[in-house]
């Protein structure tokens, strides 16, 4: 078992407690990481683009002109590529699918050693509670003043794992700039690795643990 230290929201040490290396002992796995990270940003990609062929084109049903006798170059419809206001050709069509299929045991693996990466580079910070008195966003503004350690007056992007059913605190640190907060369940491996930190709560680590296990 690995040993962590826990502080409360006044970042004072308050206490340790042991974190399972199944969970925050895993190796590291780059190729891995990059893999499931590169599936999950395809599969929120959305076929937006959308192009017309010639058959698509409204119009275009009558020959411009006959086949042969004119000295023109011979034309089918109006709506070829070449002229203006005519289809596209190979243009992108909503019908793509950039979806990759990840299975869910390489998803566990990648996001337990990106975890684990995380953890012995220590940017990971187990906080006793993220107790408030009220779903005010200043609260949790002042809390991550306190516990994160930054320059400036900027607080750097966090990513915050309460314990499931906390409401008070998603409420009051969803307007925080940069920031996201989860439950434990929905922990994905990108949140993890686009933010600086991550800001666990005692309880979370522990549920997270049992769900990973």
């Amino acid at each position: 078992m690995l040993k962590a230290d826990v502080y409360n929201k006044e970042n004072k040490k308050v206490g340790t407690m042991e974190l399972p290396e199944r969970v925050f002992g895993v190796r590291w796995n780059p190729s891995l990481v990059h893999q499931v990270l590169v599936s999950q940003l395809a599969n929120q990609r959305k076929t937006i683009a959308d192009t017309k062929g010639r058959g698509e084109v409204r119009g275009g049903g009558r020959k411009p002109w006959k086949q042969k006798g004119t000295g023109r170059a011979r034309v089918g419809s109006s709506r070829s590529p070449l002229w203006k206001g005519g289809g596209i050709t190979f243009g992108p069509t909503n019908e793509r699918n950039f979806s990759k299929k990840i299975n869910k045991k390489m998803k566990r693996g990648a996001l337990l050693s990106l975890l684990s990466k995380r953890w012995k580079d220590g940017e990971i910070k187990i906080i006793d509670a993220f107790a408030i008195s009220e779903p005010k966003t200043k609260h949790m503004v002042a809390i991550m003043n306190t516990v994160i350690t930054h320059e400036g007056k900027t607080l750097p992007s966090a990513l915050l794992v309460t314990k499931t059913g906390n409401k008070g605190v998603l409420q009051a640190a969803r307007n925080i700039p940069k920031s996201k907060t989860i439950y434990p369940g929905g922990m994905n491996i990108y949140d993890c690795a686009s933010k600086k930190v991550v800001l666990f709560e005692k309880e979370a680590v522990e549920e997270f643990a049992e769900k990973v296990i």
